[in-house]
């Protein structure tokens, strides 16, 4: 099984945070929509062996497309590849873009799931990071969602931002909650230098929050959402049950899948690539870059992507894919940090349950250092 992904790299305004390969300049947009039908054609044969299983429009901002176009990718992806396993086909949207008529024209496409940058509920921290839309419009575009008969929506938040208290934090989650969604992502803010974020901290006007104080909003999100029926399934995912994120749980499973548009990443086996190109650049002709991992480069690839996840890591796939040595290896190195509660093992070989060391998800804002520990350089 594997993924398709198109890239929508647009967007009316930038935010202060965002460093994604984005551009506002929307003339483009139609030449690029056009480049990409072209783009799966050439590129397709790169996943003919696979039927498909998720198909996800992300950006961006993939509301600024037509429901119309996005059907018409959706039925060329159909003509291309066998379509005929797909779970889950997602829409990345701004909340000021699901109108009425938005959402009408969006039900007669074959969008199955929603993905609402909303980012916070509270009207300050929106104007400050430069988002365009309201908490209002915020809590109305999931309502009007959800009316219209989608039951699969995600809503996006960003903690950590240093003007904002933890009362405005609390405010959010729990208005999250309220709003009866299915699956919430919590990113930490990170300020990019090439960004309006990364400028006003070069000159000393914004600062980054404190360790502390990123621990403690971290715990609060995942107390509250873990008390409200979420699981915790990745460092940044919450979902309730059968909600997961099909087509980005891919990506840490090692599933292959093909990025269509500028600033689209593929995987294929042990090969990568990716498109540098601007959409301006894009709208013209399409190149990639490629790389092809070594042994190495996938072990730690696969501790990377395994250790954000509740399941965590398999002593015993690690054996029989690269050695008993790479084993031992792995568990020694795991040794001290089970013992600090940093890590937890599973399975029981009596059983006959698969031997698996994992970051409890309450521990998830340390998986970095954790992970690290493992990687061979």
């Amino acid at each position: 099984m594997a993924g398709l992904y198109f890239h929508i790299p647009f967007c009316k305004r930038l935010c202060g945070y965002c460093d994604f390969h984005r551009s506002v300049k929307l003339r483009h947009l139609p030449d690029v929509i056009r480049m990409m039908h072209t783009e799966l054609d050439e590129r397709h044969a790169l996943l003919s062996e696979h039927r498909l299983r998720t198909i996800y429009f992300g950006g961006g901002t993939p509301s600024l497309v037509a429901p119309h176009e996005i059907q018409r990718l959706i039925d060329h992806a159909r003509q291309r590849f066998d379509c005929s396993e797909v779970e889950e086909i997602t829409l990345e949207a701004n909340p000021d873009d699901v109108t009425d008529a938005y959402v009408s024209a969006l039900r007669t496409t074959d969008i199955n799931r929603i993905s609402l940058g909303v980012q916070s509920l509270d009207e300050p921290v929106l104007q400050f990071m430069g988002r365009r839309h309201t908490a209002k419009q915020a809590i109305e575009a999931v309502a009007r969602l959800q009316r219209a008969g989608y039951d699969n929506i995600s809503v996006d938040l960003i903690f950590g931002v240093e003007p904002f208290g933890e009362e405005s934090l609390r405010k959010t989650i729990e208005g999250f909650v309220a709003l009866g969604v299915q699956h919430i992502s919590a990113y930490h803010l990170t300020i990019e230098p090439d960004t309006r974020f990364g400028r006003l901290l070069s000159k000393g006007e914004l600062r980054q929050v404190d360790e502390q104080r990123s621990e403690r909003e971290f715990q609060q999100i995942h107390d509250t959402l873990t008390a409200a029926g979420f699981d915790h399934y990745e460092v940044s995912n919450y979902a309730l049950d059968g909600y997961r994120s099909r087509h980005n749980s891919s990506y840490w499973t090692g599933d292959e899948y093909l990025g269509i548009g500028p600033g689209a990443h593929s995987f294929f086996g042990r090969t990568r690539q990716w498109c540098e190109l601007s959409p301006e650049q894009y709208a013209e002709h399409f190149t990639h870059t490629s790389e092809t991992l070594t042994e190495r480069d996938e072990r730690n690839e696969y501790l990377m992507v395994s250790l954000r996840r509740t399941e965590g890591i398999s002593l015993d796939y690690i054996r029989q894919r690269w050695g008993e040595r790479q084993a031992e290896r792995i568990a020694r190195a795991a040794e001290p940090m089970l013992r600090a509660g940093w890590l937890r093992e599973m399975g029981d070989a009596e059983q006959k349950t698969e031997h698996r060391i994992a970051i409890p998800p309450e521990k998830f804002l340390i998986s970095d250092a954790v992970i690290s520990t493992f990687f061979e350089v």
